[in-house]
């Protein structure tokens, strides 16, 4: 079975599979596993498959359009595509908004050959929890249905793991892409803020908000970033930085590492965490990293200013429709919306001031070391009882404690997760590989020296009713 974007491209290219065939792959698993799993809001299945029989002819009349050419993949719904609608999970969004276009990056993967399968279930708005209170399906994590998939790309990472595509989009203001592919065991990349245009995507953050890849490998998110980058005018925040993969060729010699500690080991840590995160580590330095601990400067009070900021530009969005359709929005988006009410202009003043001053301490860090290695999340996927009922033994605030991403959405450098192994219940671990701003490059290439010495991110969970072997 084919599993990553880099080996159907392969595949492809030496005839020994077809887009279509790939893609029909991809609709079988949904057939197989959407019902219980919840990937999508909407499935473009003629779409795809006229797409994908569009691919098998260019191909096969020579026109290569690159290494997305012909693969099925799933679109993030708060995401504008002009075949399908838009909804961001929510009863509250106009029907009208991003109706008949593409966001650039939409057109971007289109004009790169790409088979687009559907848009994927989230969050609503990007900043909810699960809930099964509204017309919408609840995302669940395939390697066990009884546990969250992490949000709030939720659908995104799901699909990759369940194999209903082989990579897709996703958003990231506090974590949002690097928490499904860790709860998920996919990888997944937030770009550098800039790098990727943002525009026509539902926003939830405008300082913060980066759209980017979910796939199974380092590897299939550079090809990825290689279509999304570049300038695009309709983003007022985008930059001229078009994307070249490095060469991977395993050798990290002379890459120095910044290995993370502090803030990342909490008491209430999985008990395979330490051992997981210091066998990924002895990995790096296998391949020839040199390895020294280090501090992530104003940790604590980057944390702060990603939950001031998110709160507050979300506010700012969605307040006139919370004054007049309360009701509409899921119980967990108002209890975040409201934050921003909370917030005064001082405080969100104050919270951009101190995020220049954290770029400024962090980007001197880097001048020290060219990667930074931590733990995504210091546990495997929650249960729903645990994060949805009253007692169930973790609640939100406490999960949100275990899980390092938002430091990151706060200085905007691009940070790759990839599966480092799993706990005793067999959901996966997860490692966060950083990098200075504009750093892809460092980080992907270790990602993918990483993945060549160990195999975390083509383990994929057994479908819903079939038996072990």
């Amino acid at each position: 079975m084919i599993h990553t974007v880099t080996d159907a491209a392969a595949a492809l290219r030496a005839g020994a599979t077809t887009s279509v065939a790939l893609t029909e792959a991809a609709i079988a698993a949904a057939d197989r596993q959407d019902a219980e799993i919840g990937t999508y809001l909407h499935r473009l299945d003629d779409y795809a498959l006229e797409r994908a029989a569009e691919a098998d002819a260019e191909l096969a009349h020579g026109v290569d359009r690159g290494p997305l050419h012909g693969i099925p993949f799933g679109v993030k719904d708060i995401i504008a595509m002009a075949e399908g609608p838009t909804t961001a999970q929510s009863l509250v969004l106009d029907p009208a908004w991003g109706a008949g276009r593409d966001a650039p990056v939409v057109a971007r993967l289109k004009a790169a050959g790409a088979v687009i399968t559907g848009k994927t279930s989230t969050m609503e708005f990007a900043c909810g929890m699960p809930d099964d209170t509204k017309p919408f399906p609840v995302p669940r994590n395939p390697w066990n249905p009884d546990t969250w998939p992490g949000g709030s790309s939720s659908g995104t990472g799901s699909g990759v793991a369940a194999g209903m595509f082989l990579a897709g989009l996703g958003t990231d203001t506090a974590g949002s892409i690097r928490i499904p592919a860790a709860f998920c065991g996919v990888s997944g990349l937030m770009p550098t803020f800039g790098r990727v245009p943002k525009s026509g995507c539902v926003p939830l953050g405008y300082s913060l908000d980066h759209i980017g890849p979910l796939a199974r490998s380092a590897r299939d998110c550079a090809a990825v970033l290689e279509v999304l980058a570049g300038l695009d005018a309709s983003d007022p925040d985008c930059v001229d930085a078009p994307f070249s993969a490095p060469a991977f060729d395993g050798d990290l010699s002379g890459l120095r590492v910044g290995v993370v500690r502090e803030g990342h080991f909490p008491d209430h840590a999985d008990p395979a965490l330490a051992g997981a995160f210091d066998a990924a580590v002895a990995v790096l330095t296998e391949q020839g990293a040199t390895v020294v601990e280090v501090t992530l400067p104003y940790w604590h009070e980057m944390i702060t200013a990603d939950m001031v900021t998110m709160g507050c530009e979300a506010l700012a969005y969605h307040r006139n429709d919370l004054a007049g359709r309360w009701g509409d929005y899921y119980a967990a988006t108002r209890a975040m919306l409201v934050t921003g009410a909370m917030a005064s202009g001082a405080d969100y003043v104050q919270a951009q001031r101190v995020r220049r001053v954290a770029q400024d301490a962090l980007a001197r860090l880097f001048e020290t070391v060219d990667v930074i290695a931590a733990p995504t999340a210091a546990v495997g996927a929650p249960t729903f009882d645990s994060i949805t009922t009253p007692g169930g033994g973790v609640d939100v605030s406490e999960l949100f404690s275990l899980i390092f991403t938002p430091y990151w959405d706060s200085v905007g450098n691009p940070v790759l997760a990839v599966p480092m192994g799993f706990t005793a219940d067999g959901m996966p671990l997860s490692l966060q590989l950083a990098g200075p701003a504009f750093g892809e490059a460092a980080i992907l290439r270790a990602g993918d020296a990483f993945q060549q010495s160990t195999d975390w991110h083509l383990r994929v969970p057994r479908p819903a009713g079939v038996a072990a072997a």
